[in-house]
C-alpha cells in the first residue's frame, strides 16, 4: 500500500505542477507504477477544470470561461502534452528518415508544424467545448479518457528513443499488461458512470490504432513525445463525439 500511494503521488507529479506532500523514495520500478494512475491524475485535473468553470461561469461569458480553464490547464500541467504534439508534428513533418525524425524530437526549438498544431488543437479543443452541453462535464471525464491512450502505445509497441535523454522510458519498461487492464477498468467505470462510454471507447480506439500504426510506420515505435501527443489526439476526437 506504501509504495501504491508514492506511485500515485509520483503520477500525479510526473503530470502536473501539484506538489507532491509525501516522500517519494523514487525508483525506476516506481516509476513505472505509476503509469496506473495516469487516468486518476486525469480525473482530478477534471474535477479541478469543472470547478474553476462553475465558479467562474458566474462571472463571465462562455467564451471567456474556456478561454481561462484552458490557461489554467496550461499552467498546472506545464502544457506537457502539447509540447508532445508539437515535437512530434515538428518531427513528423519534417523528417524522411527515422534518426532524422527522432533527431527533430529532441530539439527544444519550434517548428512550422508544430505551431500550427499547437494553435489548431488548442483552438479546436476551446470550440468543442463550447459546443459541449453541459460544459462541466467534458471538462470533467476528458482528462481522464485522453490519459489511457498512451497506456495502450507503451504496452503494445516498442520504445524507439535514447534511454539516457528520456523521461518517459522508466515509465514504460515492463510496462504490466494487469495494470494496463485495471487503468483501463477504472477508466470505463467513469465513462459509464457519466454515460459517455460510446465517445470514449471510439476516441481511444481509434487513436490507439490509427495513431499507433503511424508511429510504427514512421518511428518504429513510441516515443515520450508521442504519448503527449496520444493525449490531445484522444481529447479532441472524444469532444467530437460528445458534440454530435
Amino acid at each position: 500500500m506504501k509504495q501504491e500511494w508514492q506511485a500515485f503521488w509520483l503520477a500525479l507529479g510526473f503530470l502536473t505542477r501539484i506538489p507532491m506532500p509525501v516522500k517519494i523514495d523514487y525508483s525506476q520500478t516506481l516509476m513505472n507504477r505509476s503509469s496506473l494512475y495516469f487516468p486518476l491524475v486525469g480525473l482530478l485535473l477534471g474535477g479541478l477544470y469543472a470547478a474553476l468553470f462553475t465558479g467562474l461561469a458566474a462571472f463571465w461569458s462562455l467564451p471567456v470561461c474556456i478561454g481561462l480553464v484552458l490557461a489554467f490547464h496550461l499552467w498546472i500541467t506545464g502544457a506537457f502534452h502539447e509540447d508532445g504534439l508539437a515535437d512530434s508534428m515538428d518531427a513528423l513533418g519534417g523528417g524522411y528518415t527515422v534518426a532524422w525524425r527522432l533527431e527533430i524530437m529532441k530539439d527544444s526549438r519550434i517548428g512550422t508544424y508544430g505551431a500550427v498544431a499547437l494553435v489548431v488543437a488548442l483552438g479546436l479543443k476551446a470550440v468543442l467545448l463550447m459546443d459541449a452541453e453541459p460544459v462541466w462535464l467534458a471538462l470533467l471525464v476528458t482528462p481522464a479518457i485522453g490519459r489511457l491512450t498512451p497506456l495502450l502505445l507503451m504496452r503494445f509497441l516498442p520504445y524507439v528513443t535514447d534511454p539516457d535523454t528520456s523521461k518517459s522510458k522508466p515509465v514504460a519498461e515492463a510496462f504490466s499488461g494487469q495494470r494496463l487492464l485495471l487503468a483501463t477498468l477504472f477508466t470505463v467505470v467513469v465513462a459509464l458512470l457519466f454515460s459517455v462510454w460510446l465517445p470514449a471507447l471510439l476516441a481511444v480506439g481509434v487513436v490507439a490504432l490509427l495513431w499507433g500504426a503511424s508511429l510504427k510506420r514512421q518511428l518504429g515505435g513510441y516515443t515520450g513525445d508521442a504519448l503527449g501527443a496520444s493525449v490531445v489526439f484522444t481529447e479532441l476526437v472524444f469532444l467530437l463525439g460528445l458534440t454530435l
